[in-house]
């Protein structure tokens, strides 16, 4: 394992000097899910959570947090993003969120992909906690990520 870059050699915290890096396209992909009751998706299906559009409303939210991750998590870059989709997709036992963003920079944007579904997610959760008290937020992961020559 590497040495971790977000901290100095006296062990606080450090922002990595991304300068003396090319440019590339930058792609990432990630996915969440979150376990609902049958009633809950029931609710969701017919649009009768009382908020509104529970999946619209959560795809539009992950594509909003994926434009603030550098405010949210200090170390992170500001970056542009050029593509970003987030789809959640109804399931028998809950919402699966997906997640694919792409930039050209000098660093990735997989953190932009994670906090695109985690806060897609979280506005799910939001939306249904009057209906469903035992929702759970599992399995936020990484799928992919890729660099490739400008």
């Amino acid at each position: 394992m590497n040495s971790l870059s977000h901290i100095d050699d006296k062990g606080k915290a450090n922002m990595v000097d991304i300068s003396q890096k090319p440019d590339q396209v930058r792609t990432a992909r990630a996915e969440g899910f979150i376990k609902l009751q049958p009633e809950t998706i029931n609710l969701i299906q017919q649009n009768l959570i009382k908020k509104g559009d529970a999946v619209a409303i959560a795809e539009f939210a992950g594509i909003q947090a994926a434009k603030e991750t550098s405010r949210l998590i200090p170390l992170c870059h500001n970056i542009v993003i050029t593509k970003a989709e987030v789809k959640g997709t109804v399931m028998d036992d809950g919402i699966k969120m997906e997640s694919r963003l792409k930039c050209i920079g000098k660093t990735g944007i997989e953190m932009e992909a994670l906090t695109a579904v985690s806060v897609a997610l979280l506005t799910i959760y939001d939306m249904c906690k009057a209906v469903d008290k035992t929702m759970e937020i599992v399995s936020v992961k990484l799928v992919s990520k890729e660099k490739s020559d400008v």
